[in-house]
Protein backbone atom coordinates (compact mmCIF):
# COMPACT_ATOMS: atom_id res chain seq x y z
CA UNK A 1 0.00 0.00 0.00
CA UNK A 2 1.23 3.19 -0.85
CA UNK A 3 2.68 5.52 1.65
CA UNK A 4 -0.05 8.70 2.11
CA UNK A 5 0.43 11.78 4.67
CA UNK A 6 -1.73 12.46 7.62
CA UNK A 7 -5.09 13.83 6.80
CA UNK A 8 -6.42 16.05 9.28
CA UNK A 9 -10.63 16.22 8.64
CA UNK A 10 -11.97 19.70 9.78
CA UNK A 11 -15.87 19.26 10.88
CA UNK A 12 -17.81 16.31 12.76
CA UNK A 13 -20.74 16.49 11.04
CA UNK A 14 -22.10 13.61 8.97
CA UNK A 15 -19.78 14.14 5.88
CA UNK A 16 -16.80 14.97 7.69
CA UNK A 17 -17.19 11.81 9.78
CA UNK A 18 -18.19 10.16 6.59
CA UNK A 19 -15.25 10.84 4.86
CA UNK A 20 -12.81 10.34 7.81
CA UNK A 21 -14.32 6.86 8.68
CA UNK A 22 -13.42 6.25 4.49
CA UNK A 23 -10.28 7.26 4.76
CA UNK A 24 -8.91 5.85 8.12
CA UNK A 25 -10.55 2.05 6.86
CA UNK A 26 -7.93 2.65 3.46
CA UNK A 27 -4.94 2.88 5.92
CA UNK A 28 -4.65 6.44 6.30
CA UNK A 29 -3.63 8.11 9.09
CA UNK A 30 -6.76 10.32 10.25
CA UNK A 31 -7.44 13.03 12.56
CA UNK A 32 -10.82 14.26 12.98
CA UNK A 33 -11.29 17.43 14.53
CA UNK A 34 -14.87 19.37 15.69
CA UNK A 35 -15.40 22.14 17.96
CA UNK A 36 -17.73 19.97 20.42
CA UNK A 37 -14.96 18.60 22.51
CA UNK A 38 -17.44 16.56 24.20
CA UNK A 39 -18.98 14.98 21.66
CA UNK A 40 -15.70 13.83 20.12
CA UNK A 41 -14.89 12.51 23.45
CA UNK A 42 -18.10 10.69 23.21
CA UNK A 43 -17.05 9.31 19.85
CA UNK A 44 -13.79 8.20 20.86
CA UNK A 45 -15.63 6.08 23.32
CA UNK A 46 -18.44 4.24 21.42
CA UNK A 47 -16.72 4.82 18.53
CA UNK A 48 -19.98 5.83 16.97
CA UNK A 49 -21.42 9.86 15.86
CA UNK A 50 -24.32 9.43 18.37
CA UNK A 51 -25.82 12.49 16.72
CA UNK A 52 -25.02 12.66 13.09
CA UNK A 53 -24.36 9.19 12.25
CA UNK A 54 -26.00 7.20 14.91
CA UNK A 55 -25.57 3.27 14.76
CA UNK A 56 -22.80 3.19 12.36
CA UNK A 57 -19.35 2.02 13.74
CA UNK A 58 -16.36 4.00 13.09
CA UNK A 59 -12.71 2.70 12.40
CA UNK A 60 -10.83 1.90 15.46
CA UNK A 61 -7.93 3.19 13.62
CA UNK A 62 -9.60 7.41 13.15
CA UNK A 63 -8.01 9.61 15.77
CA UNK A 64 -9.81 12.32 17.48
CA UNK A 65 -8.61 15.41 17.92
CA UNK A 66 -10.06 18.31 19.91
CA UNK A 67 -7.27 20.80 19.77
CA UNK A 68 -7.36 22.64 16.35
CA UNK A 69 -3.48 23.43 16.21
CA UNK A 70 -2.87 19.45 17.15
CA UNK A 71 -5.03 18.42 14.11
CA UNK A 72 -3.13 20.17 11.19
CA UNK A 73 0.25 19.91 13.30
CA UNK A 74 1.93 18.01 10.35
CA UNK A 75 -0.67 16.66 8.33
CA UNK A 76 0.05 16.99 4.85
CA UNK A 77 -3.61 17.48 3.63
CA UNK A 78 -5.82 19.47 6.01
CA UNK A 79 -9.73 18.72 4.27
CA UNK A 80 -12.54 21.06 5.80
CA UNK A 81 -15.97 19.69 5.65
CA UNK A 82 -17.64 22.89 7.10
CA UNK A 83 -20.41 24.67 6.43
CA UNK A 84 -20.22 27.40 3.58
CA UNK A 85 -21.09 30.58 5.94
CA UNK A 86 -18.15 29.21 8.15
CA UNK A 87 -15.67 28.56 5.30
CA UNK A 88 -13.67 31.70 5.79
CA UNK A 89 -13.91 32.11 9.45
CA UNK A 90 -11.88 28.49 9.36
CA UNK A 91 -9.31 29.10 6.55
CA UNK A 92 -8.49 32.37 8.59
CA UNK A 93 -8.19 30.30 11.95
CA UNK A 94 -6.07 27.43 10.30
CA UNK A 95 -3.68 30.07 8.34
CA UNK A 96 -1.02 30.29 10.94
CA UNK A 97 -0.83 26.48 11.82
CA UNK A 98 -0.46 25.00 9.31
CA UNK A 99 3.09 23.50 8.02
CA UNK A 100 4.51 24.85 5.20
CA UNK A 101 4.05 21.77 2.77
CA UNK A 102 0.54 21.19 3.86
CA UNK A 103 -2.15 21.82 0.79
CA UNK A 104 -5.80 22.09 1.46
CA UNK A 105 -9.07 20.34 0.33
CA UNK A 106 -12.83 20.96 0.91
CA UNK A 107 -15.79 19.21 0.83
CA UNK A 108 -18.13 22.16 1.37
CA UNK A 109 -20.85 22.95 -0.86
CA UNK A 110 -21.86 26.51 -1.39
CA UNK A 111 -20.79 30.10 -1.64
CA UNK A 112 -19.53 32.94 0.32
CA UNK A 113 -22.60 34.46 2.14
CA UNK A 114 -22.87 37.80 0.64
CA UNK A 115 -20.31 38.23 -2.21
CA UNK A 116 -20.97 34.64 -4.38
CA UNK A 117 -17.60 34.07 -4.38
CA UNK A 118 -16.92 30.27 -5.28
CA UNK A 119 -14.91 28.81 -2.00
CA UNK A 120 -11.63 28.35 -4.17
CA UNK A 121 -11.06 31.80 -4.76
CA UNK A 122 -11.33 32.01 -0.71
CA UNK A 123 -8.80 29.42 -0.57
CA UNK A 124 -6.23 31.24 -2.87
CA UNK A 125 -6.71 34.73 -1.29
CA UNK A 126 -6.13 33.33 2.59
CA UNK A 127 -3.80 30.47 2.13
CA UNK A 128 -1.95 31.22 -1.53
CA UNK A 129 0.58 28.77 -2.63
CA UNK A 130 -0.58 25.66 -1.63
CA UNK A 131 -2.22 22.59 -3.63
CA UNK A 132 -5.98 22.75 -3.19
CA UNK A 133 -8.60 20.49 -4.21
CA UNK A 134 -12.62 20.36 -3.72
CA UNK A 135 -13.85 17.05 -2.87
CA UNK A 136 -17.68 16.87 -4.77
CA UNK A 137 -20.77 14.80 -6.24
CA UNK A 138 -23.61 12.92 -5.44
CA UNK A 139 -22.90 11.50 -1.88
CA UNK A 140 -25.18 11.19 1.17
CA UNK A 141 -22.98 10.47 4.34
CA UNK A 142 -25.26 7.74 6.12
CA UNK A 143 -24.55 5.70 2.97
CA UNK A 144 -21.27 6.22 2.48
CA UNK A 145 -20.40 5.62 6.26
CA UNK A 146 -22.49 2.43 6.03
CA UNK A 147 -20.27 1.32 2.74
CA UNK A 148 -22.85 1.30 0.19
CA UNK A 149 -21.93 2.01 -3.65
CA UNK A 150 -20.88 5.56 -3.93
CA UNK A 151 -19.08 7.50 -6.18
CA UNK A 152 -17.66 11.37 -5.77
CA UNK A 153 -14.71 13.79 -8.12
CA UNK A 154 -11.71 15.19 -7.08
CA UNK A 155 -10.74 18.38 -9.15
CA UNK A 156 -7.71 20.25 -8.12
CA UNK A 157 -5.37 23.07 -10.67
CA UNK A 158 -2.52 20.60 -9.49
CA UNK A 159 -3.15 17.06 -11.39
CA UNK A 160 -0.97 15.17 -9.03
CA UNK A 161 -2.95 15.89 -5.70
CA UNK A 162 -5.93 15.73 -7.26
CA UNK A 163 -4.91 12.23 -8.05
CA UNK A 164 -3.38 11.55 -4.94
CA UNK A 165 -5.98 13.09 -2.55
CA UNK A 166 -8.76 10.19 -5.04
CA UNK A 167 -6.30 7.22 -4.36
CA UNK A 168 -6.41 7.95 -0.48
CA UNK A 169 -10.77 7.89 -0.59
CA UNK A 170 -11.09 5.67 -3.30
CA UNK A 171 -12.22 1.76 -2.02
CA UNK A 172 -14.00 -1.26 -3.25
CA UNK A 173 -17.36 0.53 -2.54
CA UNK A 174 -16.55 3.90 -3.17
CA UNK A 175 -15.23 5.35 -6.94
CA UNK A 176 -13.00 8.36 -7.21
CA UNK A 177 -12.42 10.15 -10.11
CA UNK A 178 -10.57 13.32 -10.46
CA UNK A 179 -10.14 16.07 -12.99
CA UNK A 180 -9.27 19.70 -13.20
CA UNK A 181 -12.15 22.43 -13.61
CA UNK A 182 -12.50 23.31 -9.90
CA UNK A 183 -15.06 26.20 -10.74
CA UNK A 184 -17.27 23.65 -12.41
CA UNK A 185 -17.53 21.20 -9.63
CA UNK A 186 -18.08 24.05 -7.25
CA UNK A 187 -21.09 25.22 -9.39
CA UNK A 188 -22.76 21.57 -9.47
CA UNK A 189 -22.37 20.88 -5.94
CA UNK A 190 -23.71 24.50 -4.79
CA UNK A 191 -26.28 25.14 -7.59
CA UNK A 192 -28.14 21.63 -6.47
CA UNK A 193 -29.24 22.61 -3.60
CA UNK A 194 -31.55 24.98 -4.96
CA UNK A 195 -32.70 22.94 -8.04
CA UNK A 196 -33.37 20.12 -4.72
CA UNK A 197 -36.25 23.14 -3.09
CA UNK A 198 -37.99 22.95 -6.24
CA UNK A 199 -38.48 19.58 -6.42
CA UNK A 200 -39.63 19.10 -3.01
CA UNK A 201 -41.56 21.74 -2.97
CA UNK A 202 -43.40 19.98 -6.34
CA UNK A 203 -43.41 16.29 -4.39
CA UNK A 204 -44.61 18.29 -1.33
CA UNK A 205 -47.48 19.53 -3.14
CA UNK A 206 -48.15 16.35 -4.97
CA UNK A 207 -47.85 17.89 -8.28
CA UNK A 208 -46.83 14.34 -9.53
CA UNK A 209 -43.69 12.77 -11.22
CA UNK A 210 -43.57 14.15 -14.60
CA UNK A 211 -43.73 18.12 -12.74
CA UNK A 212 -40.46 16.58 -10.99
CA UNK A 213 -38.66 15.34 -14.09
CA UNK A 214 -39.53 18.23 -15.92
CA UNK A 215 -38.12 20.67 -12.94
CA UNK A 216 -34.61 18.65 -13.14
CA UNK A 217 -34.22 18.88 -16.73
CA UNK A 218 -34.79 22.36 -16.93
CA UNK A 219 -33.17 22.99 -13.74
CA UNK A 220 -30.06 21.24 -15.22
CA UNK A 221 -30.04 23.75 -18.18
CA UNK A 222 -29.91 26.64 -15.70
CA UNK A 223 -27.10 24.93 -14.27
CA UNK A 224 -25.90 24.45 -17.28
CA UNK A 225 -25.94 28.27 -18.99
CA UNK A 226 -24.62 29.97 -15.62
CA UNK A 227 -21.63 27.34 -15.71
CA UNK A 228 -20.85 28.40 -19.20
CA UNK A 229 -21.05 32.06 -18.90
CA UNK A 230 -18.75 31.28 -15.75
CA UNK A 231 -15.94 29.60 -17.95
CA UNK A 232 -16.97 25.62 -16.52
CA UNK A 233 -16.80 22.97 -18.61
CA UNK A 234 -20.35 21.41 -19.78
CA UNK A 235 -18.55 17.90 -19.44
CA UNK A 236 -17.96 18.75 -15.71
CA UNK A 237 -21.89 19.75 -15.25
CA UNK A 238 -22.65 16.53 -17.18
CA UNK A 239 -21.36 14.77 -14.87
CA UNK A 240 -20.98 13.36 -10.91
CA UNK A 241 -20.39 17.29 -9.45
CA UNK A 242 -23.71 18.43 -11.93
CA UNK A 243 -25.94 15.72 -12.81
CA UNK A 244 -24.98 13.27 -10.84
CA UNK A 245 -25.28 15.20 -7.38
CA UNK A 246 -28.63 17.23 -8.87
CA UNK A 247 -30.60 13.71 -9.58
CA UNK A 248 -29.42 12.27 -5.52
CA UNK A 249 -30.68 15.67 -4.00
CA UNK A 250 -33.20 16.48 -6.29
CA UNK A 251 -35.04 13.00 -5.32
CA UNK A 252 -33.52 11.12 -2.41
CA UNK A 253 -35.41 11.99 0.72
CA UNK A 254 -32.09 12.45 2.72
CA UNK A 255 -31.17 15.46 1.18
CA UNK A 256 -31.57 18.58 3.53
CA UNK A 257 -32.57 20.84 0.48
CA UNK A 258 -35.24 18.78 -0.56
CA UNK A 259 -36.98 17.80 2.74
CA UNK A 260 -36.70 21.85 3.33
CA UNK A 261 -38.58 22.15 -0.04
CA UNK A 262 -41.51 18.86 0.76
CA UNK A 263 -42.08 20.94 4.43
CA UNK A 264 -42.65 24.11 2.20
CA UNK A 265 -44.66 22.75 -0.39
CA UNK A 266 -47.13 21.28 2.30
CA UNK A 267 -47.58 24.52 3.62
CA UNK A 268 -45.11 24.73 6.50
CA UNK A 269 -43.60 28.10 7.69
CA UNK A 270 -39.31 28.14 6.40
CA UNK A 271 -38.43 28.74 10.03
CA UNK A 272 -40.31 25.95 10.91
CA UNK A 273 -38.94 23.76 8.59
CA UNK A 274 -35.43 24.70 8.83
CA UNK A 275 -35.77 23.59 12.93
CA UNK A 276 -37.27 20.62 11.58
CA UNK A 277 -34.17 19.29 9.68
CA UNK A 278 -32.33 20.56 12.93
CA UNK A 279 -28.71 20.73 10.72
CA UNK A 280 -27.79 23.66 8.15
CA UNK A 281 -29.67 23.91 4.93
CA UNK A 282 -27.51 25.44 2.58
CA UNK A 283 -30.10 26.65 -0.32
CA UNK A 284 -31.14 29.34 1.95
CA UNK A 285 -27.84 31.02 1.33
CA UNK A 286 -27.25 29.30 -1.79
CA UNK A 287 -30.26 31.00 -3.65
CA UNK A 288 -29.09 34.46 -2.94
CA UNK A 289 -25.93 33.85 -4.53
CA UNK A 290 -26.81 31.90 -7.46
CA UNK A 291 -29.54 35.07 -8.27
CA UNK A 292 -26.30 37.08 -7.83
CA UNK A 293 -24.62 35.73 -10.45
CA UNK A 294 -26.98 35.23 -12.97
CA UNK A 295 -27.89 38.72 -12.87
CA UNK A 296 -24.26 39.74 -12.98
CA UNK A 297 -24.20 37.71 -16.21
CA UNK A 298 -27.65 38.48 -17.75
CA UNK A 299 -29.19 35.32 -17.46
CA UNK A 300 -32.88 34.96 -16.56
CA UNK A 301 -32.92 31.54 -14.36
CA UNK A 302 -36.26 31.18 -13.58
CA UNK A 303 -36.44 27.79 -11.56
CA UNK A 304 -33.90 29.06 -9.12
CA UNK A 305 -35.12 32.55 -9.16
CA UNK A 306 -38.28 31.51 -8.36
CA UNK A 307 -36.90 29.64 -5.60
CA UNK A 308 -35.39 32.40 -3.74
CA UNK A 309 -38.65 34.43 -3.85
CA UNK A 310 -40.26 31.45 -2.31
CA UNK A 311 -37.51 31.00 0.43
CA UNK A 312 -37.54 34.66 1.04
CA UNK A 313 -41.38 35.18 1.57
CA UNK A 314 -42.05 36.80 -1.37
CA UNK A 315 -44.35 34.38 -3.11
CA UNK A 316 -45.96 30.99 -2.00
CA UNK A 317 -45.24 27.73 -3.34
CA UNK A 318 -48.05 28.01 -5.51
CA UNK A 319 -47.77 31.15 -6.93
CA UNK A 320 -44.19 30.15 -7.72
CA UNK A 321 -45.29 27.85 -9.59
CA UNK A 322 -48.10 29.46 -11.54
CA UNK A 323 -45.40 31.91 -12.67
CA UNK A 324 -43.01 29.10 -14.01
CA UNK A 325 -46.10 27.63 -15.80
CA UNK A 326 -47.39 31.04 -17.07
CA UNK A 327 -44.32 31.58 -18.98
CA UNK A 328 -44.64 32.21 -22.55
CA UNK A 329 -44.90 28.84 -24.98
CA UNK A 330 -41.44 29.02 -26.65
CA UNK A 331 -38.70 25.98 -28.47
CA UNK A 332 -36.80 24.39 -25.76
CA UNK A 333 -33.41 25.35 -27.07
CA UNK A 334 -33.97 28.76 -29.24
CA UNK A 335 -30.41 29.06 -29.41
CA UNK A 336 -28.56 25.57 -28.87
CA UNK A 337 -28.01 24.41 -24.90
CA UNK A 338 -27.11 27.57 -23.59
CA UNK A 339 -29.57 29.91 -25.19
CA UNK A 340 -31.75 31.38 -22.74
CA UNK A 341 -35.18 30.36 -22.21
Amino acid sequence: MAAYPTLAVLGAGSWGTALAALASRNGVMTRLWGRDAKALAAMAETRENQRYLPEIQLPVELQYQGDLAAAVRGAGIVLLVVPSHAFASMLDEIAPLLDPGTNIAWATKGFEPGTGRFLHELVAEKLPGRAAAVVTGPSFAKEVAMGLPSAVTVHSDDDAFAHQLALMLHAPNFRAYSGSDVLGAELGGAMKNVLAVATGVADGMNLGLNARAGLITRGMNEMLRLGVALGARPETLMGLSGLGDLVLTCTGDLSRNRRLGLALGRGVAIDEAVRQIGQVVESVVTADEVARLAAKHGLDLPISNGVRAVLHGEVTPVEGLKALMAREQKPEYPEGLFGPF
